[in-house]
């Protein structure tokens, strides 16, 4: 080869060179880029068109914040399952529907690319029904989550990034045996962001959760709504708090028929008179005022104005219940009818006399901060900051439809049934059993006098301890029992 000839030799390999070089970089980069399509287009949050299933399983919002990442979600039960009462999630309460993914109250979405499960309106408001032990559930949506046992789930993804298996070395291998199938993208994620950034969350999130080995147990069907608000939303020194604002604990209400509900005094204290407000007030539970989904929960506003409350499915005495129409007249519908001139008002608290804890609990400074949410916040050209909150001196009177599937009574569910309302306190019962679905057709309510079923132990209410006393409420205490009787039977078909 001569001189010449050595230089274009030269050039034509280092051109040669820049090509595969080229080549490489191009086929690394259409790899990624195959690899993390899914992560680029995939974000947001799987969509019903049945509304039904919307309220049940679709984003109120909170991916981005409050959002677990999917497979882990799914391993924690199966690799911490010693910290769980039984077999997965349902062991909690949550009803699981057959061909569904995930239990009712959960929902699936995606953040920066990957999959994620919040949780929505149906967590507290949605409960099943038994009429005998061997029969199969009902589920009814807009009714309480009787079952629910949301500080035993709370006190669950707080436990778990604790534990030392909590890591990327343990936990990958267990998510792959669930049949995750993640890509190597994926798979890097999970392991250097996912799963540790979890871990610091749920951590950060178990502090904020601290005040619950100062109160009484919840069990199912019941939350303390106001100080998670305080300790989440406003940063409020939790540990600080005077005893009398802790066990503010009241049940899940249903949420059916809102229409006519607009404008009485709403919540338990009755402390909000818009059902707007009230609404995007209690999703601030899951999610936060800069990642709410409006859209999302004005459609399930829309669905509830005026969804009816599910009929009564037993036999009722006609005739009895015609008496007992009378005596709900006579002493009930002044407070409890849509139309009576007390209902959707507040009884104050020395007249009604139940338990105050929940009264308590919500402050003027809790009040105060409330307005400073959602500020430069519009849906549909309207403000939503909120206007309406008051501090009030007692507990609201409700309305009464579907009475029959809203057990246990009273604001903190103190009395198993309706019947035992009627009572004197000192003659309700002091310790019951909460969590049963099976219904008591003939006192009204769950049935409250056992303790477990096969395997799973329902709840030990205790009407002694803080939050939880069965006193107040003496309202119709003093008719004869034929009266009650005839009552209860009445107030089936409300």
């Amino acid at each position: 080869m001569s001189e010449q000839d050595k230089p274009n030799l030269l050039q034509k390999v280092l051109s040669a060179l820049n090509r595969l070089v080229m080549f490489v970089v191009a086929a690394v980069l259409l790899v990624a880029i195959i690899l993390a399509w899914p992560l680029i287009t995939n974000n947001g949050p799987v969509k019903y068109a049945d509304i039904d299933d919307h309220f049940k399983y679709a984003s109120i919002g909170g991916e981005s914040t409050s959002g677990i990442p999917y497979w882990i979600w799914k391993v924690l039960p199966v690799m911490f399952s010693d910290k769980l009462p039984g077999e997965g999630y349902p062991s909690l309460g949550f009803i699981q529907e057959p061909g569904q993914d995930l239990p009712i109250g959960f929902a699936k979405g995606t953040y920066l690319g990957l999959d994620v499960v919040t949780q929505n309106c149906a967590t507290c408001h949605t409960g099943s029904v038994r009429t005998t032990r061997d029969s199969k559930p009902q589920i009814i949506s807009a009714m309480p989550s009787n079952t629910v046992d949301l500080e035993g789930y709370i006190k669950f993804v707080s436990e778990v990034p604790l534990d030392p298996r909590f890591n990327a070395r343990e936990m990958m291998p267990e998510i792959d045996a669930i049949g995750a199938n993640l890509n190597p993208l994926e798979k890097l994620i999970y392991r250097y962001i996912a799963i540790p950034r979890t871990r610091d969350s749920l951590i950060t999130q178990a502090s904020k959760f601290a005040f619950l080995e100062r109160e009484s147990a919840y069990g199912p069907g019941r939350v303390d709504t106001f100080t998670p608000y305080k300790a989440l939303r406003f940063n409020f020194p939790i540990d600080q708090l005077d005893d009398s604002e802790l066990n503010g604990i009241g049940d899940f209400p249903s949420i059916w028929r809102q229409g006519p509900r607009q404008g009485m005094q709403l919540h338990w204290d009755g402390n909000n008179t818009s059902v707007d407000e009230r609404n995007n007030s209690a999703a601030l539970a899951l999610v936060t005022p800069t990642n709410i989904d409006f859209d999302s929960i004005y459609r399930v506003r829309d669905w509830l104005w005026d969804l009816p409350a599910p009929a009564y499915p037993y036999e009722i005495n006609a005739d009895l219940a015609a008496a007992g129409k009378t005596v709900f007249q006579n002493n009930c519908a002044s407070c409890h009818a849509f139309n009576g001139p007390y209902v959707g008002k507040v009884v104050p608290i020395e007249e009604i006399g139940t338990d105050p804890a929940r009264l308590n609990s919500y402050t003027y400074e809790l009040a105060s901060n409330q307005y400073t949410l959602f500020t430069g916040v519009s849906y549909r050209g309207q403000d939503q900051r909120f206007q309406h909150f008051r501090k009030t001196n007692g507990y609201a009177n409700h309305p009464l439809d579907g009475t029959w599937l809203r057990a246990p009574y009273l604001h903190n569910g103190s009395v198993p049934t309706l019947r035992d309302l009627l009572e004197r306190p000192e003659n309700r019962p002091q310790v019951f059993y909460r969590g049963d679905d099976v219904f008591d057709p003939e006192n009204l309510g769950f049935v409250s006098d056992v303790a477990e079923e096969d395997t799973h132990q329902y709840f030990k209410f205790d009407t002694t301890l803080p939050g939880n006393s069965n006193s107040g409420h003496l309202y119709g205490t003093d008719l004869s029992p034929t009266e009650k009787d005839a009552l209860v039977e009445y107030m089936k078909q409300l």
